[in-house]
């Protein structure tokens, strides 16, 4: 591979779309496809090539994906031609949160087609994902890692290789269930707090001033200042998300009660109704357990009575 080596990007949603916009901006050829007509042209004003058809983008000599799901991965990956459409040597990125499972039937399918496969997952969310403040875990061939590699670094700010085969995946899952289990344990301590009448302000200045304030809840403390739940990540999202992980453990002959946990609070937010709201909703779940309203905003106010 070469500093001109091609890029075809493979599902233009909430975060493909900004990331190839990146590329592109950047200076990269890169040619888009989505099933989106609307996707594809908001990517093509962003510099993006516009790619008829998904075999289209195939034909290049760095492949993304990015996909909602291990169902569409198969879709794509395994029936819908893409390996028959790649070239001999040329790299799959597959960027989404899947299963080992499927990644693992990917990486058997691309061997045999002689395409190297690299699971790079990345972490971060649509908000930022032009910002180039993303980052990634990658596991596949080292070789084709160091060829991905200045490209990673046009929309990521941190890139870890880990291994040559699932690695990726397992670490990403880690990550999303620290996030998933933060967000639930954040939700209750914030109505805990307001049960012993904090005002609601005081409240977040308390957990991200603590030895509690990792990046994740100055992060979701700031949109709570307002009470600002439009998704970042969706509940919905996390659900499928703890659906993986939980499979992942138990396919590794583990226990994992706190995720199984965290799922019926998804689960229980899905049920109201609240399944496109931001994943910090839980705060909104866990006073609704409590019997409690929407506080007065600010720092002294809003006791309860």
């Amino acid at each position: 591979m070469t500093d001109t080596q091609t890029i075809g990007w493979i599902g233009l949603g909430k975060m493909g779309l900004p990331i190839a916009i990146r590329l592109a901006a950047a200076g990269h050829d890169i040619a888009g496809f989505d099933r989106d007509q609307e996707r594809i042209a908001a990517a093509s004003a962003g510099g993006v090539r516009p790619a008829a058809t998904l075999l289209d983008a195939a034909g290049r000599d760095i492949v993304f994906t990015s996909l909602p799901d291990d169902k569409v991965l198969a879709a794509v990956a395994l029936s819908g031609g893409l390996f028959d459409a790649m070239r001999k040597g040329a790299i799959l990125v597959e960027t989404s949160t899947v299963s080992p499972t499927i990644s693992a039937e990917v990486a058997r399918e691309a061997a045999q087609r002689g395409i190297l496969y690299l699971r790079a997952p990345v972490s971060g969310n649509a908000a930022i994902a032009h910002t180039g403040n993303l980052t990634c875990f990658v596991s596949g061939p080292r070789a084709a890692f160091d060829s991905f590699l200045p490209i990673a670094q046009g929309f990521t700010r941190a890139q870890k290789y880990l291994g040559e085969a699932e690695e990726a995946r397992f670490a990403k899952l880690a990550v999303n269930l620290m996030i998933a289990v933060s967000a639930a344990m954040m939700g209750e301590s914030v109505v805990l707090a307001r049960k012993g009448n904090l005002a609601w302000q005081d409240i977040l200045d308390v957990l991200t001033n603590s030895a509690v304030g990792s990046p994740m809840v100055h992060y979701k403390a700031k949109s709570l200042e307002t009470r600002d739940f439009s998704p970042t990540f969706s509940c919905q999202q996390m659900a499928k998300d703890l659906d993986l992980i939980i499979g992942a453990g138990h396919a590794a002959d583990m226990a994992m009660p706190l995720a199984s946990l965290t799922r019926e609070t998804y689960g229980a937010l899905i049920g109201r109704g609240e399944g496109e709201a931001d994943f910090i909703s839980t705060v909104r779940l866990a006073e609704w357990l409590a019997g409690l309203g929407e506080p007065e905003l600010g720092r002294n106010e809003g006791r309860v009575e």
